[in-house]
Parts: C-alpha cells; sequence; structure tokens
C-alpha cells in the first residue's frame, strides 16, 4: 500500500470511529450494559471475519493462536471499551474524547515506569500540558456533576496506555487478536450484568440496530483500517492522523444532537490536542533544540 493510500485509510477509519459517541447518544433506552453486550456481538463478528480474511485463516484457527499477549491485551481493551461507553453516558462525548486523546501522553509515563524509556524534554513538556488540560476538564466536571464520567474517561485513556505499552513490550504489529478477545470480554461483562443487576436484556429494535451498526462499523471497521494501513506510514504521523476521532466526535453530536462544549472543555480539549501533537511529531524544531 502506498503511503497516501494509507494515510487516508487511517483518517477513514478515524472517521468511523468517531461516531461512536453520536450513536450513543440515539438510544432510546438501552443502560450501558446492554450496549457493552449487544455492541461487542457486532464487533466481534466484524473483527473475527476481518482477521480471517487478512491472515487467510479459518475462525477456529484464530482462536487457536491467541497467545498470553493478545490475553493481555484484551484485557487492558476490555477494561478501556466498558469505561468508554459508560463515560459517555456520565459526561459529554467532548469531554470523553479529549480525555481519550491523552492516551499517546500516558503510555509514554508508562513506557517509563515499566520500560525504562526515558522521555525526552519535549515528551516530558507534553505530559504537563496534557495533564493541565485534563484538570482544567475535571475541575469543570466537578461542577457541572460530570466527575464520574470524567474519571471513567481517564481510566479508560490509561487502559488504553497499557494496551500500547503491553503491545510495545510484545513486539506485536497487529493487534486484531486481542482486539477480538477485548470485545468479547466486554460483552460478557455486559451479558452477565444486563442479566444479574439491569436484571433485563429487552432493548427496541432501533437500539439493537443502532448497537450492532456501533460494534462492526464505528468500532471495527474502524480499527480494522487503522490497523491494516498502520504498517505503510511512520507510529508517529498515526498517532496524529488517529486524532480525528477526538476532532470529529464532538462535532457530530454537536451539529446533528445540539450537545454543546462548555468553554472549559474547549479549552481544554485544545491543549490536550496540543501536547498529543507534539508527543507524536517531534520533528523540526523541537528535534533538533529539546531532545
Amino acid at each position: 500500500m502506498k503511503k497516501r493510500s494509507a494515510v487516508l485509510t487511517i483518517l477513514l477509519g478515524a472517521a468511523f470511529m468517531s461516531f461512536n459517541g453520536a450513536l450513543i447518544r440515539l438510544l432510546e433506552t438501552a443502560n450501558g450494559f446492554q450496549v457493552l453486550f449487544y455492541r461487542s456481538i457486532g464487533l466481534s463478528l466484524f473483527v473475527l471475519l476481518f482477521i480471517s480474511w487478512k491472515r487467510k485463516i479459518s475462525f477456529i484457527k484464530v482462536f487457536d493462536n491467541i497467545d498470553k499477549w493478545d490475553t493481555i491485551v484484551g484485557i487492558c481493551l476490555g477494561f478501556a471499551f466498558s469505561c468508554y461507553v459508560f463515560s459517555i453516558f456520565y459526561t459529554s462525548v467532548a469531554s470523553t474524547l479529549f480525555i481519550l486523546s491523552t492516551t499517546p501522553i500516558i503510555a509514554a509515563f508508562l513506557s517509563w515506569l515499566a520500560l525504562s524509556e526515558r522521555p525526552s524534554l519535549v515528551v516530558g513538556v507534553a505530559m504537563l500540558l496534557s495533564l493541565a488540560g485534563v484538570l482544567i476538564m475535571v475541575k469543570e466536571g466537578l461542577s457541572v456533576g460530570r466527575s464520574w464520567g470524567n474519571g471513567l474517561a481517564l481510566i479508560s485513556a490509561v487502559s488504553f496506555a497499557a494496551m500500547l505499552v503491553v503491545t510495545r513490550r510484545s513486539y506485536k504489529t497487529d493487534i486484531l487478536t486481542g482486539t477480538l478477545f477485548g470485545g468479547c470480554l466486554s460483552g460478557i461483562f455486559g451479558l452477565f450484568s444486563s442479566i444479574f443487576i439491569s436484571q433485563t436484556m429487552s432493548v427496541s429494535t432501533f437500539d439493537l440496530s443502532v448497537m450492532l451498526i456501533m460494534g462492526a462499523f464505528a468500532i471495527g471497521l474502524g480499527i480494522s483500517l487503522v490497523t491494516l494501513a498502520a504498517p505503510f506510514v511512520p507510529s508517529a504521523e498515526v498517532s496524529i492522523l488517529v486524532l480525528l476521532e477526538s476532532v470529529l466526535g464532538p462535532l457530530w453530536v454537536w451539529a446533528f444532537l445540539n450537545e454543546t462544549m462548555t468553554g472549559s472543555e474547549l479549552a481544554g480539549g485544545l491543549i490536550i490536542l496540543l501536547s498529543v501533537c507534539m508527543l507524536s511529531y517531534p520533528t523540526g524544531w523541537l528535534q533538533k533544540n529539546f531532545k
């Protein structure tokens, strides 16, 4: 795949993922546990089909090839998927996505602790900026009753970051099997929680359709496209390209569902995006002067 095509493919994948928040907002009565279960059906089936097609192996072989690294990645993603869904229920889509965009920053910090990869000055500054942006948004969340949702978004970001560090430690370039396992885990959690906590699996036909579409296309197709094209683009550039999700996500709910961003959400989000861009693309003047 040529780089231009790969870049467009990554952007398309990020665009698909940006619809997650808006689709959750469209639901009529489904709760978070039901979203996790029904969404995981679409996610798992699509990713399973994609893995089988990409690797040219049978469905059974896909599960036979799951190793310890896929299991750890799946556990991290299971936490991340679950916290993400409930974060959308308890805070704005903008807050969730902007806080999630701190994932590369958190991953750099965790790599420092777990892999002894000492961060450069640019990374240190990016970490501080990112922290400032999150604090601005969390402070706003406390005043408007969104602290629980913002906290879940931060846990989700940490879980995604942990997955990145585990992937780096395992030297895997394809995390699709771990994504499949994570989708299955979040679905199992949603299933048992729906039965024993909310005590109902019943949802409207409309909600069921939205959740299946969300799993198959907003997550499954989005992640698959990014994974398919990522090997043909430098990782630093991939980190910037997938930020399109954090930019478009709040725009969809604002344009179509009239969910506005507060001044603090906008300010904190812009600071976070700036910090991630600093981390992801430390070339030119920054790289020469702040190694």
